[in-house]
This record gives structure tokens, C-alpha cells and sequence, in this order.
């Protein structure tokens, strides 16, 4: 099959390569045979497949395909096990938990999602934890979807910085902490769901990742090196620098908030991080009918404002992102060197 190339493209990246326009059923099918030559289950290798290229397609290129390199690195270096399988259980105490065995996060997050989904439609709100993970994927693809189901989800994280220490603490020239995201998603008005999902650092790590695979440089006022001093190159990062926190005291303050949530809420953590998931029934509140309407007067009132100079109009969370996989129409775009690497993965492996 022949790829389209194309020149530029909407990113966080300064990346002035060759982008290839992949088909997503090409690019699902290299994970899937990817993560099942590593070693996970039919089911798994399906379920990571999907989401990663989904969630490419709805633009989120930090946490879509290219996350496979990350992930068959961390299943050969024995980071994350590729065979572990997520198991739902409660505690004395009536706590309910998923522990994910130290396996990939995808599966586990959705189980803990679905789960708590079905507490809180029988309390009103409810909450779930998740132990023992690798990485959890675009935990909005969960919350979208709990949205669309009547539920306002908030999903926090954290309590791993002995591992992962990538944020500098606001006015600290160190890596201190985790990117630590947090994710909220409400049903919305009628154009869906409103969804924040996001890093409280200037950048997620998966941008980094995506930079280094791409020979690309990130934005400036993210990064910081080793010294402290501002840099856009993504190898600084691995050489001893840092991720700025968004919002300077204020990303710094969400990240520590998910770090006390994380461990010293939740205790040590095994693998990645520890996360909280909770849920509340939106129709215990309101009627769904109502709740639309609701907020679709307050969504449209916020559309209605004049965009300043070098916007092209005010956007509500969430719908950037459903546009982007309507206007993707099944194609990936991809680095053209990111993804010679997922192939030459696939041919190290056998199934190429």
C-alpha cells in the first residue's frame, strides 16, 4: 500500500520531517501483533490496539500509536508484565480496588471505570481505586464515555515520583515529581460531553517521547536542562532536566494534591502510579433531558464570546477532539521515522 505523505500537521511538536498518513486499521493491526509477540493475551493486545489508535485519531498524538514504543520497552525490560490480567476486589473495610498485577493500565482503568459506573448508579456517587499499573492511556476516552452514560467522572492520580521524577516544583530546578494528570468529563449540551484531561505539567511525558522518536523539538517555556535554563531539546529531559508545571504554582499545586492522593491516600505504589476514580449519577441531580439543556445554555453562552486576536473562536473542552477524528476519516498521521521504528519493532519481533 502506498502512504500519502503530508508536510505539516496540528502538534506539539516542531517537527519539520515527513508525516505518513496511516490507515488505522494497519496501524491497530502492527500494535495488536506487537503486544501479542511480547506476550499479552488476544484480548489485551486487541483492547491497547484500539484505544492508542483512537485515540490518534482524535488528535492526542502524545498517548496514540507511538506510545507502542514505549510499551514493548517497558514489557521487555520487565517494567510492566506483558501476561497480568486486571482483578476487581474489596476490601474489609468495603473498599473497592483494581489491581492490575503490574500489567498494562488500558484494561485496568476501564474495568475500574465500569465498576464504579455501576456503584454510583445504585449510591449516586462512588469511588474506585487502582493499584499495581503500568500506563493508563487518554483516561479522556474513559471519561467521554462515562459522560455519554450520565456520569461526572474525576480521575487523579500520582504517588510514584521515586520512579518517575519529571516536574520541577514551582521555582525548583529539579524533577521532584510526576506529570500527575487529572481528568474530569460531564455530560455536556448537544454537541456531547465537555472532557479535561490533562498533565499538570506544561506538557505530558509522552510528548517528550513523541518528540525523541520524531527528531523533533517541543515548545519553548516547557522544558528546563539539568542547569535549570530553558530548552526545547528533548534529550535535555534525559539528560537530568525537567518538565515546567502549567500554570506555574498551579500546576505545581494540582501535581502535589494527586501525590498525597496517590500514596499517602491510597499507599506505595507498585509499578506506575496509583489513581481514584469517582463517580456521580448525573440523573440523581437532574433529569438527562434537562441537564442538556441546562448546559447547552451555558456552553452556548460561552461560544458566543469574540475570540481575541490569533483565535479563530472559543472552544469547549472535548469538541476539539471529536472534530479531529471526524476529519481524520480513518487516517493516522504519523513521523515518517516514529513510524519506521513501530515497524522494525514488528520485524525484530517476528511479526513484521
Amino acid at each position: 500500500m502506498t502512504l500519502d505523505t503530508i508536510p505539516d500537521h496540528h502538534s506539539k511538536l516542531d517537527y519539520r520531517g515527513k508525516r505518513l498518513q496511516i490507515p488505522q486499521q494497519q496501524a491497530h493491526d502492527i500494535i495488536r501483533a506487537i503486544l501479542s509477540a511480547i506476550g499479552c493475551d488476544a484480548m489485551t493486545a486487541e483492547e491497547v490496539a484500539s484505544h492508542l489508535t483512537e485515540t490518534s485519531l482524535h488528535g492526542i498524538e502524545s498517548h496514540g500509536v507511538m506510545r507502542i514504543l514505549q510499551y514493548a520497552s517497558q514489557f521487555q525490560s520487565g517494567y510492566m508484565t506483558p501476561s497480568a490480567t486486571a482483578e476487581l476486589l474489596r476490601t474489609d473495610a468495603g473498599i473497592w480496588q483494581v489491581s492490575g498485577h503490574g500489567g498494562i493500565g488500558i484494561p485496568v482503568m476501564r474495568m475500574a471505570f465500569d465498576q464504579v459506573m455501576t456503584l454510583a448508579g445504585e449510591t449516586g456517587i462512588a469511588a474506585v481505586s487502582i493499584h499495581d499499573v503500568g500506563h493508563t492511556g487518554r483516561h479522556g476516552a474513559f471519561a467521554d464515555r462515562a459522560a455519554e452514560a450520565g456520569f461526572l467522572t474525576i480521575t487523579i492520580g500520582g504517588g510514584n515520583r521515586a520512579t518517575w521524577r519529571q516536574v520541577a516544583p514551582h521555582g525548583g530546578a529539579r524533577p521532584m515529581l510526576p506529570t500527575n494528570p487529572w481528568c474530569i468529563g460531564i455530560p455536556g449540551g448537544n454537541d456531547g460531553p465537555v472532557v479535561i484531561d490533562f498533565a499538570t505539567s506544561k506538557i505530558a511525558g509522552g510528548w517528550i517521547y513523541a518528540a525523541r522518536s520524531a527528531g523533533a523539538s517541543l515548545p519553548e517555556g516547557c522544558l528546563i536542562d539539568r542547569d535549570g535554563n530553558p530548552t526545547t531539546d528533548p534529550e535535555d529531559y534525559f539528560d537530568g532536566g525537567a518538565i515546567l508545571a502549567a500554570g506555574e504554582h498551579k500546576g505545581y499545586a494540582l501535581a502535589l494534591m494527586a501525590e498525597l492522593i496517590g500514596e499517602a491516600l491510597l499507599g506505595a505504589v507498585a509499578t506506575e502510579a496509583n489513581w481514584l476514580v469517582i463517580a456521580i449519577d448525573t440523573r440523581k441531580y437532574q433529569p438527562a433531558d434537562r441537564m442538556t439543556t441546562l448546559a447547552e445554555e451555558i456552553l452556548a453562552d460561552i461560544r458566543s464570546c469574540p475570540p481575541r486576536p490569533g483565535f479563530s473562536k472559543v472552544e469547549i473542552p472535548g469538541e476539539r477532539e471529536r472534530q479531529h477524528h471526524v476529519d481524520a476519516g480513518g487516517m493516522i498521521p504519523l513521523p515518517e521515522e516514529t513510524w519506521q521504528q513501530i515497524k522494525a519493532l514488528a520485524h525484530s519481533l517476528g511479526c513484521g
